[in-house]
């Protein structure tokens, strides 16, 4: 990189502080031009003495939508795209408490999201707010792999231009998002002042969101809560965890409202926080993974699922228009319902 770090930082503009929610991990600044990506950490004492690639991992692990693997930080340090103190560092070097640390990152290519005519289950839709049934296997959003057949893409098709820009290009109308083999409800938000609105809600956790899955095992006791904080599996990047070093409070409330003879279980999941994974890492710290679930749980499942059996039932918040509360239910879906008729026999 030929650059110097404050030549690339002159005409930046500040990034939204969704990145920022974790207070723990020292962030001082965090830029963007057009061509990088600039974050600069300050280095605590309870991180120092370790290697830069070692260190940068720790840190990025848990922020939001900024998850970067060792391999890729180890090429930017090789690149000269890593900075200490204003000054380029080799990948031998450990850094020191109060370090500023400053890391360059390309921006993406940019992607052109074409709209596609992919049939939308709508349970409700006005001009502020579009409420979907998802389907088992349909990712949200764009991602790597998957840049075709979303959400999103549909939603491009049946609403052209009506959907809320806060989260850019590949993400337009999208507040919050389930994963691609959990079915059930979410909303998406048609303009920008709908998108603050459902946005403000889930950061101080006034949703309803209620979840039934299937898991393993059955209960002597018929609710609970659990109680975790989850983040980055260390080793696994691909996968979440109780993490108490790294990881974001998460609270998830149980109702069993069937043992299944004494291997299986029919659950209510009440969500209290919304981690990534959280129902599914929960479940399984308690010993009651989702079926199906081939990450969290079992790697074998002899009822040939695609993926968990888990069902976003209630979606409930206020209205950013009409300031009331609206609630809308998902009905369970065909291979949920025929699970439930298989293990009650």
């Amino acid at each position: 990189m030929n650059k110097d770090i404050n030549e690339l930082e002159e005409s930046n503009e500040l990034l939204d502080d969704d990145l920022l929610e974790d207070s723990s991990i020292n962030v001082s600044i965090i830029k963007n031009n057009e061509n990088h990506t600039l974050v600069t950490f300050t280095v605590t004492e309870d991180n120092q003495n370790i290697r830069i690639d070692k260190y940068l991992t720790n840190v990025c692990q848990n922020m939001e939508n900024f998850t970067l693997s060792r391999s890729y930080i180890q090429s930017l340090v090789k690149e000269g795209a890593v900075c200490a103190n204003n000054k380029i560092v080799k990948s031998n070097y450990k850094v020191v408490k109060d370090d500023e640390i400053t890391i360059a990152i390309p921006q993406p290519k940019t992607l052109e999201i074409e709209p596609e005519d992919i049939p939308l289950d709508i349970l409700y839709e006005d001009d502020d707010i579009i409420v979907i049934n998802k389907g088992k296997g349909m990712v949200v959003h764009p991602a790597a792999g998957h840049y075709s057949g979303t959400i999103v893409n549909a939603l491009m098709h049946h609403c052209k231009d009506n959907l809320s820009g806060i989260n850019g290009v590949l993400r337009p109308g999208i507040v919050h998002r389930i994963d691609m083999n959990t079915t059930g409800v979410i909303v998406v938000c048609k303009n920008d002042k709908a998108h603050t609105s459902i946005a403000e809600q889930l950061k101080v956790h006034s949703i309803t969101r209620k979840y039934e899955a299937i898991v393993y095992n059955s209960f002597s006791m018929m609710e609970g809560k659990v109680e975790g904080p989850i983040g980055r599996h260390p080793i696994d990047r691909k996968k979440m965890c109780i993490n108490h070093k790294n990881g974001k409070d998460a609270t998830t409330h149980y109702k069993v409202l069937e043992n299944l003879g004494t291997k299986y279980a029919h659950v209510v999941c009440t969500l209290e926080t919304g981690r990534t994974h959280q129902i599914r890492v929960h479940m399984a710290s308690i010993s009651h993974p989702l079926v199906g679930d081939d990450v969290y749980g079992p790697s074998k499942d002899k009822f040939k699922l695609e993926g968990q059996a888990l069902h976003a039932r209630v979606l409930g918040f206020i209205h950013p228009t009409t300031n009331e509360y609206v609630e809308f239910e998902a009905p369970l879906p065909a291979y949920f319902v025929d699970l439930l008729e298989k293990l009650r026999r």
